[in-house]
């Protein structure tokens, strides 16, 4: 696998040589570039595509909280990692869903601890072989009608695994590893799909419940999910995970 491409966004140069040095000594990964205010972190972060970015919460132009929810609508995937010397934004942090919010001062162990874990996470979803779809008996019927800029597509609604948000869009994954891009909203389409089948897990996925193969911890307060067909996976939150567990019982 190449390396792991890290963004560091601080407006703090002193910082940002420290956490350049830190990402440095650790193993597979890279630093592809570094921004002093919020606004260029998101140009980059769209030009880029990093795999992990750091961000400070206080920076000119955008917070590091309003850039994240920005990076979370271009592509949920991304490791947001807060550091900051400012302990009250952490409930905000996780808000939008970051894998970690480091305190400064830190110590330097503590963030190579938080990249290693970044880091597993990166490469058993790369490396994850794609398990095949089960004969389970189908939930529903019926088919779904998807608009786009090049006219409509029909999908059966059985075959749906996943729906997210990715790059400003809204994506539906399918078991025939069918990918269909549509404007609209993820509300949109939680109104549209059947509750009893289909669950918002995270502000960024809609999950098929029939498909669902395992969930594993992701930073603190977030779970992956994993999906039987595909090798896309979803974020779901400690609340909606709790909501999942009464359905199931």
């Amino acid at each position: 696998m190449e390396d792991l491409r890290v963004l560091i966004a601080d407006d703090d140069t002193g910082m940002r040589t420290i956490m350049r040095k830190i990402v440095e000594r650790v193993e597979d990964f890279v630093l592809v570039a570094e921004a002093g205010d919020g606004k260029t972190a998101l140009d980059l972060v769209e030009k880029l595509k990093p795999d992990v970015v750091f961000l400070d919460v206080e920076m000119p132009e955008m917070t590091g909280v309003e850039c994240a929810r920005a990076i979370q609508d271009m592509n949920p995937n991304i490791i947001i990692i807060f550091a900051t010397a400012h302990d009250s934004y952490m409930g905000d942090a996780f808000e939008v869903y970051a894998f970690d919010y480091l305190v400064k001062p830190f110590k330097v162990e503590r963030v190579i601890q938080t990249l290693e874990r970044a880091r597993e996470r990166l490469l058993s979803r790369a490396g994850r072989s794609v398990a095949a779809p089960s004969a389970r008996p189908r939930a529903l019927s019926g088919r779904m009608m998807l608009r786009h800029r090049d006219g409509v597509t029909f999908v059966d609604l059985q075959d749906i695994l996943l729906i997210q948000r990715e790059d400003r869009s809204t994506v539906l994954y399918t078991a025939d590893n069918g990918r269909y891009v549509t404007n609209d909203t993820l509300g949109d389409m939680e109104e549209r799909l059947p509750a009893d089948v289909f669950f918002r897990c995270h502000k960024s996925y809609i999950i098929n419940l029939n498909h669902i193969k395992d969930i594993t911890p992701y930073g603190r307060w977030t779970y992956v999910v994993r999906l039987e067909g595909t090798t896309h996976d979803a974020l779901i939150t400690h609340e909606k995970y709790e909501e999942l567990e009464q359905l199931f019982r």
